[in-house]
């Protein structure tokens, strides 16, 4: 074991642990109030989750804004200045989440903090696809998810007990995590945007840069299959908290449980899991995890016992063991090494806006019609993105990027 551990660790170049060690102390903040999110919503502000759902779209709507404004400053300013200013903005905005008061202003808030707090997003990905070859990359983003559901823990569990006495403390906590993190990538992490022999081009050539991106027909075919997918996956950390709390009486420890027997799984299993996929055509590695999907967020819709949400979540979760790493992959392998973040910020609207219209849509079903029909519609969804998928097998399966190297054949022997 420990041999195993100390390969995988020499596989890699040591900004990369850098990186990933960052990752890890971000996600813990991160994980610490999100999952509670909208508890703390339709508690502080007395609504529905119709009025949480709008301020989650409304957050996702103008992130998608930003992320588009951040794709194209990383190709143009490189990628360590953009991080640190989104980790300082998140830990000022976070606080101030936790002191309004009014519902009015939250959404205000909404608009400013979506707005610049994802312009850092695509830089994050394109700094992993700077660090590592291609033929790493898939691993790589794997070992973010290791690492990331090791968050997961220790974020959700502590959380819970957490947002039983304070809410406000979950939003000081994630505050100062993300000063922490802006400090180690100060000091540990240089400029890793590639060198090129082009001529600089201007900011306005740079943001014209997006309709190169919107005429790779393909990688729009991608994303729009993985959006009908997203509007499914969102709800495990939006709606299915309420849900649970709403229609089964389950509190948000019990939920937090969930979401830790979902990380202990990722990090058990996620690495092992990579190396296997990586081996077979990548759409259909992502019409299998989806399939998976389909089958886990179906089941809650007619489960009721607390044991079987737990064991969709670990179908789910197969799902998603199989999806993350190999959907960030392919977005980077899409990508131009001039573009990588033009790209990685078009490929942000696969989440951002299933998560603009999945929290407002989901919060109609749950307020209005049988809870329950939310998760069938999410099964059909996935089915449907499942069939997306093969289709882009069939149709790019055979390009050399999207599919398993050749394995290296034994040279023979001398005669």
């Amino acid at each position: 074991m420990f041999n195993r551990l100390r390969n995988i660790y020499h596989d890699f170049p040591q900004k990369f642990w850098v990186v990933v060690g960052a990752s890890f102390i971000d996600r813990v903040g991160g994980t610490l109030l999100f999952p509670f999110f909208s508890l703390y919503i339709t508690q502080k502000f007395n609504v529905g989750m119709t009025q949480a759902g709008i301020v989650l779209g409304t957050f996702a709507a103008f992130g998608l804004i930003g992320s588009m404004i951040g794709g194209a400053l990383t190709d143009k300013l490189g990628r360590k200045n953009l991080i640190l200013f989104g980790l300082i903005f998140s830990a000022l905005s976070t606080l101030s989440l936790g002191l309004v008061n009014e519902f009015s202003a939250l959404i205000f808030l909404a608009v400013v903090i979506g707005l610049l707090s994802n312009i850092a997003g695509p830089a994050h990905q394109a700094m992993v696809a700077d660090l590592l070859p291609e033929d790493k990359r898939q691993e790589g983003f794997g070992i973010l998810r290791v690492v990331g559901n090791m968050a997961w823990i220790i974020g959700p569990t502590i959380g819970g007990f957490i947002a039983n006495r304070s809410y406000f403390m979950l939003f000081v906590l994630d505050a100062v995590i993300s000063c922490i993190v802006a400090v180690i990538i100060f000091y540990y992490i240089s400029e890793t945007k590639p060198e090129t022999d082009k001529e600089p081009e201007s900011m306005l050539k740079t943001f014209a840069g997006y309709g190169v991106v919107l005429r790779d027909y393909a990688y729009v075919a991608f994303l729009v299959v993985s959006m009908v997918m997203g509007i499914v996956y969102q709800q495990m950390y939006n709606t299915l908290s309420v849900y649970l709390r709403d229609n089964h009486g389950i509190e948000p420890q019990g939920y937090g449980f969930l979401l830790t027997v979902s990380a202990i799984i990722v990090i058990l299993f996620q690495f092992q899991t990579t190396r296997v996929i990586k081996k077979y055509p990548t759409f259909i590695m992502m019409a299998l995890g989806t399939f998976f999907y389909m089958l886990g967020f179906g089941m809650f819709g007619f489960v009721t016992a607390y044991w079987l949400f737990a064991a969709a979540i670990v179908i789910i979760t197969i799902g998603e063991m199989v999806i993350m790493p190999t959907s960030s992959a392919l977005a980077t392998n899409f990508a131009p090494e001039d573009m990588r973040g033009r790209y990685m910020a078009i490929f942000g609207l696969s989440w951002t806006l299933p998560a603009t219209v999945g929290p407002s849509a989901a919060g109609l079903i749950l307020d209005n019609y049988n809870p329950n029909l939310l998760w069938y519609v999410g099964a059909g969804l996935c089915a449907l993105s499942v069939l997306g998928f093969y289709i882009l097998h069939l149709w790019l399966g055979k390009r050399d990027r999207f599919n398993p190297p050749e394995p290296e054949s034994e040279p023979l022997p001398a005669s």
